[in-house]
């Protein structure tokens, strides 16, 4: 069983952020300067945005973003509509979801990407529930950051293609930072979780991995999309250019390897991780252009997961 998020929780959750967030303005222009509040999670898949903030590339553009902390990524959709954040990050199953139930928001670009290499991304069962394959979940409760997003959705498609129900696992919303309390509290029996996170619950004993299950995944897909509403989009071409361009040449630098220790730096500063253990964990290979071929991939696999009441056309999802 799944704790779905609908269209009245949606409503809630919007209200919820836009308290959590305080009431940010209109974009405002200062100097010159686009304002822009962007909803980021705990993962290393924003690091284009955090490089691009850094390195100077948002506000040489003519742009003032602000990276802002959301917990849970669904929220991320809410938040955006009700203008407590000008874009945000939600993953592509939050986001297609969010426009099924009629948030009318657009793709400015996009975040990390799934890649075969990726094992700092898993299934983590709870040191002594018993798991040990996908068909142990049965019956189980699990964790995960944010129903309905990436990691659960990759789940489900993973359970499907080693031919176990996901509709008989209980799945329950949980935070990256509340992974190893829970796990070691036992009120849950296993996370969908990633590193830091993982790394730290492997370390202390209170989880082993069970699948590093997204590298089955197609490679070269978006696993985050920044996104904007229509309307601001509309209104603001100039500012969806440029931050655009801010993240492809952000992209450049994380893929140069000489850039390792400041793109280590500038991820360390926006979630919170100490210099050793960004040495070690993984970062998403960047994938700051997205096209209709991505969008559609997630919606084919939602498709199946019977997450989409109707027709989505991904040519009209892509901000100009």
């Amino acid at each position: 069983m799944t704790r779905s998020i609908h269209s009245a929780t949606r409503r809630t959750l919007l209200a919820g952020a836009a308290a959590a967030l305080g009431t940010a303005a209109l974009p405002l222009r200062a100097q010159g300067m686009t304002k822009i509040a962007f909803g980021f999670t705990a993962v290393t898949d924003f690091a284009t945005v955090f490089i691009a903030k850094e390195e100077g590339y948002f506000s040489k553009r003519g742009l003032d973003v602000e990276p802002k902390f959301i917990p849970l990524n669904p929220s991320i959709p809410a938040a955006v509509q009700s203008d407590s954040l000008q874009m945000g990050g939600p993953t592509p199953s939050v986001f297609l979801q969010s426009v099924d139930g009629g948030l009318d928001h657009v793709v400015v670009g996009g975040g990390g990407m799934t890649a075969k290499n990726m094992t700092g991304v898993g299934f983590v069962a709870r040191a002594g529930s018993g798991i040990k394959t996908a068909q142990d979940c049965i019956g189980k409760r699990i964790g995960v950051p944010g129903i309905g997003a990436y990691l659960h959705v990759g789940f489900r498609a993973w359970l499907k293609s080693v031919g176990v129900d996901y509709s008989k696992i209980n799945f329950v919303e949980a935070s990256f930072p509340q992974h190893g309390d829970l796990l070691r509290g036992g009120s849950i029996d296993g996370v969908l979780t990633a590193d830091p996170f993982m790394s730290r619950i492997l370390s202390s004993g209170a989880g082993t991995v069970v699948a590093y299950y997204t590298t089955f995944l197609p490679e070269g897909n978006p696993t985050i999309l920044y996104t904007a509403r229509r309307d601001w989009a509309t209104k603001n071409p100039a500012a969806v250019k440029a931050f655009r361009e801010a993240t492809v040449e952000a992209a450049k630098f994380l893929n140069d390897p000489k850039n390792k220790d400041k793109v280590q730096a500038h991820i360390g500063k926006y979630i919170k991780l100490p210099p050793e253990v960004l040495a070690t964990i993984q970062i998403s290979p960047p994938a700051p252009i997205i096209v209709e071929k991505q969008l559609a991939y997630w919606v084919d696999v939602m498709k199946e997961q019977n997450m989409l009441r109707g027709n989505i056309n991904v040519a009209q999802l892509i901000a100009k």
